[in-house]
C-alpha cells in the first residue's frame, strides 16, 4: 500500500434549504395563515480521527468533497430535512492547513478526535416567521444560506513514541520486523523501506509504538534521498532509537553525519532524547568486536548505548526494557 502523507483537497459543506411561501387552505378557513416551513441545514463536513489509518491513501484520487444541502421548506409547516453531515476519517497525527499551505488550523493527535471543518448552511425561514398582527398574510421567506467551502492541505506526521533513525542498511527495519507484528521489507541494499511502517514492541510488559523512519542521508535536511519526505515524522517521536551499523567502516562519522542532518533540518531535533544501538555486532570477528568496543567508548561515553543484533535478537530485549522506561519517565 502507499503512503500518502500530503494532500489537498477541496471541501464544500452543504447550503441550506430555502423557506416557503404557504398559507393554510382548508374547507370552510379561505383565508387561513401563513404555514410556511423552514428550510434545513445543510451538511457539515467533519474530520474525525480513525486509529486504523496511518496513511491518506483515501485522498489520492478523490480530492473534492461535497456534504448534502439542506431541503426546501413546504407548505403546512413543513420543514425541510437538514443535510447529512458529510464526516472524513484521517490518521492521527493529521495537521490541518489552509490553501497557503503556512496558515495552520488544527492538529488533530488524538484517537477519536473531530473537528468541523466546513460548516452547512442555515436553512431559510418559511413565511410564517414574518405574521405580525399589521400583516396576517406575509409573502416573505429567505433563502438558505451557503455552506462554506475552501481548500484545504492535510499533512500527516506519524505519532510514535520510539522512532528509529539511521543510515539505510542499518538494519532498521530487521528491527522492528522481528519485535512487532508490522513486517517492513528488509534487503541488501540502500532504501529498502520508502515508507514509514509502524509497530507496537511485544517482546515485553511495557508495549510501545515503534516508528521505522526511511534512511536518511547526508543532504537530506536539503531534500537530497528520500530527504524533507520523510525527516518531518522524527518530530513526532518522543525519544529516537539511532541504529548504527558496526559493520561500516568509519561508524563514528556516519553518525555524526546524521546528527548533523537533524540539526539542520530542526534544532529542536538536536536535543530530543536519543538512545544508540550498535547494530550487526554479530557479524563482527572477535578482534574487530573489540576494535569496535574501543571506538565506542572513545566516542560515546557520554551517551546511552546498547550493542545488539537485530538479526539474532542479542541485547534487543536489554535496549527495549529501558526504552520501555524511559518512556514512562
Amino acid at each position: 500500500m502507499s503512503f500518502i502523507d500530503e494532500v489537498k483537497v477541496y471541501l464544500k459543506a452543504g447550503d441550506g434549504g430555502n423557506g416557503c411561501v404557504g398559507f393554510r387552505r382548508e374547507k370552510f378557513i379561505p383565508y387561513g395563515g401563513p404555514n410556511g416551513g423552514d428550510g434545513g441545514n445543510g451538511g457539515a463536513i467533519i474530520l474525525k480521527v480513525e486509529r486504523n489509518l496511518s496513511t491518506l491513501l483515501d485522498y489520492r484520487y478523490t480530492r473534492q468533497f461535497k456534504a448534502k444541502k439542506g431541503e426546501n421548506g413546504q407548505g403546512k409547516d413543513k420543514h425541510g430535512a437538514s443535510g447529512k453531515d458529510l464526516i472524513l476519517k484521517v490518521p492521527c497525527g493529521t495537521q490541518v492547513f489552509a490553501e497557503d499551505r503556512q496558515t495552520f488550523i488544527a492538529d488533530l493527535d488524538k484517537e477519536a478526535e473531530t473537528m468541523v471543518v466546513a460548516s452547512g448552511g442555515k436553512g431559510g425561514f418559511g413565511n410564517s416567521h414574518f405574521k405580525t398582527s399589521t400583516n396576517q398574510a406575509p409573502r416573505q421567506s429567505t433563502q438558505g444560506e451557503l455552506g462554506e467551502s475552501l481548500w484545504i492541505w492535510l499533512q500527516l506526521k506519524l505519532i510514535s513514541d520510539v522512532g528509529i533513525i539511521g543510515f539505510p542498511n542499518a538494519g532498521k527495519s530487521t528491527l522492528i520486523s522481528a519485535t512487532t507484528a508490522a513486517k517492513s521489507k528488509t534487503a541488501d541494499y540502500p532504501f529498502t523501506t520508502l515508507n514509514p511502517v509502524l509497530g507496537v514492541v511485544n517482546i515485553i510488559e511495557n508495549s510501545f509504538v515503534l516508528a521505522d523512519i526511511p534512511g536518511l542521508i547526508e543532504g537530506a535536511s536539503s531534500g537530497i534521498g528520500l530527504g524533507h519526505k520523510f525527516l518531518k515524522h522524527i518530530e513526532r517521536c518522543k525519544i529516537l532509537l539511532h541504529l548504527i551499523d558496526v559493520t561500516e567502516k568509519d561508524f563514528v562519522k556516519r553518525y555524526k553525519t546524521i546528527r548533523q542532518e537533524l540539526g539542520n533540518y530542526n534544532e529542536k531535533l538536536a536535543f530530543k532524547e536519543e538512545i544508540i544501538g550498535f547494530n550487526k555486532i554479530d557479524m563482527l570477528t572477535e578482534e574487530d568486536k573489540a576494535k569496535a568496543q574501543r571506538s565506542i567508548k572513545k566516542n560515546f561515553s557520554d551517551k546511552k548505548y546498547f550493542l545488539i543484533s537485530s538479526h539474532t535478537g542479542a541485547g534487543v530485549k536489554e535496549l527495549f526494557y529501558y526504552l520501555g522506561d524511559a518512556i514512562k519517565r
